[in-house]
Formats: structure tokens, sequence, C-alpha cells
């Protein structure tokens, strides 16, 4: 059985993907296939997030074991997990967090079940519009840290001026 996807983001209103993968490849075919789609680098610490109707979490689908997973909570890894285990009826929501650091991702929706159409290889069927930027944390080299630390010397503060008798202890609630 072949499934059409739904793919769209909160952030950019025109972006759209409709993917088709067989529900027996796995949720890590389905992050590949939307890595690639989204022009995105693999990074690690990517999950699935099953929702039901109100878009509250029922399961998650990690990446890697190495990932936080709660005492209660079952771990369900992406190369493991075939689709077909957690998306079965139409209109099944779920998110795929495709920004870890910043806690961004793809809202997605079980749109359609093909049968007797096999789909050997995903694909995106339709696209619309641009993908968000991966990742919106912009991380500087040790060489730029440097540079912006060294803007700033140990009287940045005015530690020279200071003067012990023009604070108001009483202000500050402390007695001595």
């Amino acid at each position: 059985m072949t499934q059409r996807l739904t793919l769209f983001s909160q952030e950019i209103e025109d972006f759209v993907l409709e993917l088709k993968i067989d529900a027996d490849a796995t949720f890590l075919d389905l992050h590949k296939l939307i890595q690639d789609a989204c022009d995105y680098n693999d990074r690690h610490n990517h999950s699935f997030l099953i929702c039901d109707e109100e878009w509250r979490v029922k399961n998650h689908i990690r990446q890697t074991d190495d990932q936080h997973v709660g005492i209660d909570e079952d771990l369900y890894l992406m190369e493991d997990t075939p689709l077909g285990n957690f998306l079965e009826e139409e209109g099944q929501r779920l998110a795929y967090i495709f920004d870890p650091e910043g806690k961004r991702f793809f809202l997605m929706e079980l749109t359609e079940n093909m049968f007797g159409k096999p789909q050997h290889k995903p694909s995106v069927s339709r696209r619309h519009g641009m993908p968000p930027a991966q990742s919106l944390v912009v991380k500087k080299t040790d060489e730029e840290q440097n540079a912006y630390r060294g803007d700033f010397d140990e009287d940045f503060y005015g530690d020279d001026g200071f003067d012990e008798t023009e604070l108001d202890m009483e202000g500050f609630e402390i007695n001595d």
C-alpha cells in the first residue's frame, strides 16, 4: 500500500510537499525523503511525533537511541519502525522535527492510502514554495567568539568609579 502524506510549515504558509511512500518503508526512509526534498543536511536528533486529531503527541519516533526518553515511554527508532505501524487511517497527523535545536517542525497528515499501487521508491509528488531555513541558530566559529569577547575588557562595567557610600542598602532590604 502506498501512502500519500502532505507536509506543511507554519512558518512559511505557501510551502507544501506531497510525498508518496510505501507503508512498509521506515520512518528513516521518510526522514531521508524530507531531508532531500528540503535540501537539508542530515543532523542528529530529528524525530517524528505521532499526534491525535488535536495535535496532542501520542508517540515519539526518534532518530537515535541516545535521545532523552522518559521512563514510561516506549523507544521507537526510525530505522526499525515501518510507517504502517503508526499510520493507518487517512487523516492521521504527525509532526517532523527538522530543527531540534530551534524546536521547529513540519506538520504532516496522511491524506490517502492507495491500495494496489506499490511505491517502490519514496518520492515527492507535488511541491509548492520553498522550505524554511533548516536552522535559525547561528553558530559562531571560535575566532568569531574570541573577537567578540575581545570587545570587552575588565573596565567594561565601570568598576573605577564605584563609590560604596552611594549604595542605598535599605532599598535592597539588606541590614548591617
